[in-house]
């Protein structure tokens, strides 16, 4: 007997035969509040990222200590990496068993008091010790955030509402600039930088208590009656009827499973390694490509470059985090109508040729020795321009919004939080040893390395990384199991098949 499988509510095909069902970015406010309130999580993720680049002009001036050694700035930036790293590994958990909610919750009380501490700190140690506060809360949160909004979006704007949570953290870059150039002239400059990040968190905190929990995930936890009133504020009756019997199918799917998953059998299964490999990797050249360097160091880079006011530093630093929230719009549109996988390649090409831009900068500044700046300093400058306008549409949105939609439900919540780890450990990396490997092999040669990886990157994106747009959760899953089993093989490996003749057998 010949199995047709019908394409799933929501599937590129369903909508194609209702397309009075498909719906628009705009289309529901209810699923537009949800997404942005959700989104403040990536805010502060946004924020934390941009402000310690400024605040760090500053922290120099007031301690001594921190001005000698490049080890202990790049510890203070760092170590709220180190959180965000434990954040991340047990945000999957987190997710899985309290909720998203509940976990968006437990991310803002934890970044608030790291807030506190960092704002009230009397010495480096201390602030260091914030910073992992704060780390931790944006570990949770940027695992958080993407599963959120991706559960309860419709497929078919899924890649635009994800995204928008890494506009909020463009935005919440872009933020950390204006505040950071507004309190230049104010007494205990740093503190005030450090200490407003805890207002986003404690707003989010109230609004996440009107917030619904995920409906997908009260599914799977079997409070059907409350997933299924918080459908009801975002489908309309006939829709409505088709999500229900989407998430029941996937449930009776997800039975034929074991309850819990370790971190092990994501490893055991060649399905679930394809998709993790895909998705790790992608967190991985995301950092390694270089974003994270250009938004904690730009100011820094700018000094480099020889432009050595501290205002005009964060001026022309304001004006990249600038076209990185602008590049995020841009990929907010882009990401559902080109796809995911084009618009990483067309991101990283424009990658390479502007580090290559800034490379080639910093090279004839040290041949120029010029000390305010002249034509190499402002090369410099447009470099870190186009590298945003670049990445910004493409490598910023693109790595966390595959996340959020190759991992079956089962597995969602725990490779989420692995591939953020990934994302956390690798931006640790970059961020430990930035200026370390400027000051010792130069600054022009450790930008050449970057856009060596990122050509690393486009051939990944391009072997490794399947294309998502507009397809369901059920029909990404089926895309790991074609290529771990080849296209003949129907569920995959045969206990699958077996699993699957159980239920066909028991609904005939």
């Amino acid at each position: 007997m010949t199995l047709t499988i019908p394409s799933a509510p929501g599937s590129s095909g369903y909508l194609d035969m209702y397309p009075e069902r498909r719906m628009s970015y705009f289309g529901n406010s209810y699923i537009l509040g949800l997404t942005v309130t959700a989104g403040i999580g990536g805010l502060l993720f946004g924020y934390d990222t941009g402000v310690i680049s400024g605040a760090l002009l500053y922290i120099k001036d007031d301690f001594d200590v921190v001005k000698q050694s490049s080890f202990l700035q790049e510890t203070i930036v760092s170590m709220a990496l180190v959180g965000a790293m434990l954040g991340a590994a047990a945000g999957g958990w987190i997710n899985d068993y309290y909720g998203r909610k509940k976990a968006t919750m437990f991310a803002d009380v934890v970044f608030a008091a790291g807030a506190i501490v960092m704002a009230a700190a009397p010495d480096p140690y201390v602030l260091i010790a914030g910073r992992f506060l704060v780390g931790l809360g944006v570990g949770v949160a940027s695992v958080t955030a993407p599963v959120y909004i991706a559960e309860a979006s419709p497929s078919e704007v899924r890649g635009g509402l994800v995204s928008t949570n890494v506009l909020m953290i463009t935005g919440g870059q872009f933020l950390s600039y204006l505040i950071n150039s507004a309190f230049t002239q104010v007494p205990g400059t740093w503190r005030w930088m450090l200490g407003v990040s805890g207002v986003p968190a404690v707003v989010q905190f109230v609004l996440m208590m009107f917030m619904p929990e995920s409906p997908r995930w009260l599914f799977m936890k079997n409070r059907k009656e409350e997933a299924i009133q918080v459908l009801t504020r975002m489908y309309d009756i006939s829709r409505l009827e088709d999500e229900i019997d989407h998430l029941s199918a996937a449930e009776e799917e997800e039975k034929q499973r074991k309850h819990t998953v370790s971190y092990l059998e994501v490893f055991r299964s060649k399905e679930m390694r394809l998709a993790f490999f895909a998705g790790a990797g992608l967190q991985a050249f995301q950092q390694f490509t270089g974003i994270n360097t250009v938004m904690y160091y730009s100011p820094t880079i700018v000094q480099m470059a020889g432009f050595h006011s501290n205002q005009l530093a964060l001026l022309l630093s304001l004006i990249v985090a600038a076209m990185n929230a602008a590049g995020t719009v841009v990929g907010i549109y882009f990401i559902d109508h080109c796809g995911r996988k084009k618009l990483a390649l067309s991101s990283l090409c424009g990658v390479i040729i502007s580090l290559i831009i800034l490379s080639v900068s910093f090279f004839k500044q040290s041949d120029a020795s010029s000390s305010d700046g002249g034509l190499y300093g402002w090369l410099a400058v447009l470099g870190l321009a186009l590298y945003i306008a670049f990445f910004a549409p493409g490598m910023g949105p693109v790595p966390w919004t595959v996340n959020s939609e190759i991992y079956p439900q089962q597995y969602r919540g725990i490779c989420g939080g692995m591939s953020a780890t990934v994302n956390w450990i690798s931006n640790l990396i970059v961020a430990q040893t930035f200026l370390s490997v400027a000051e010792a092999a130069g600054t022009g040669v450790t930008f050449l390395i970057l856009a060596g990886i990122a050509v690393l990157a486009a051939v990944f994106v391009i072997v490794f990384v399947p294309e998502t747009q507009g397809l369901t959760f059920s029909e990404v899953e089926q895309i790991w199991k074609e290529r771990a089993w080849g296209k003949n093989s129907g569920w995959g490996s045969s206990s699958e098949s077996n699993d699957m003749d159980g239920l066909l057998e028991q609904g005939s």
